[in-house]
């Protein structure tokens, strides 16, 4: 899809939240849950959050990184990266070590417009190395959002591995950022 003319992808960016700034992250991922919650059944709380319990793990732990992503200094969305065991087809976790975009989200007002795919490709560009974007195979449109990503990203078509996990088939992306073509 193109981009529509009045729309800047230049003025995307990856911002590094800070501890003081987790609520804000635990206020988007409530959205982003609630928009999952379409493709997975996910229970609401008793205080009528979702909630993610791994949300203050971004802090302590040194291999976490937690972002907001803004279009024109406004929030927009958050990836969260972290290091991960390699999922693979043959054992389920491989042996390696590899970022995972754990959550990437874009509010609904920014989406097709190029700011998830300007936010995804600053990611991939921060940490070079090898990559894996799990994406459960009933989400359609995040399956071809990353689809489309990863390939401009490579510049060349990455097929995703199929795995099946916890009873859910998900589509796994891998490759290696720092052997990207320039985008």
């Amino acid at each position: 899809m193109q981009e529509p003319p009045d729309q800047k992808v230049s003025s995307v960016r990856i911002v590094p939240a800070a501890h003081e700034q987790e609520p804000i992250l635990a206020n988007l991922l409530e959205l982003y849950i609630h928009d999952f919650s379409e493709f997975q059944p996910i229970d609401l709380g008793p205080d009528g959050r979702f909630g993610y319990k791994s949300l203050p793990d971004y802090w302590s732990h040194p291999d976490h990184h937690p972002f907001l992503i803004t279009v024109e200094d406004k929030l927009a969305g958050l990836a969260l990266v972290k290091k991960a065991r390699a999922l693979s087809a043959d054992d389920q976790v491989g042996g390696h070590s590899v970022w995972d975009m754990a959550e990437f989200f874009v509010v609904r007002g920014h989406r097709r417009r190029g700011v998830a795919l300007a936010a995804a490709h600053q990611v991939w560009h921060l940490f070079p190395g090898p990559w894996q974007v799990r994406v459960m195979q009933s989400n359609r449109p995040a399956l071809n959002f990353w689809q489309r990503a990863v390939d401009t990203f490579t510049g060349h078509p990455v097929n995703p591995v199929s795995i099946e996990r916890d009873g859910k088939t998900w589509s796994v992306f891998t490759f290696n950022s720092s052997e990207a073509g320039n985008d």
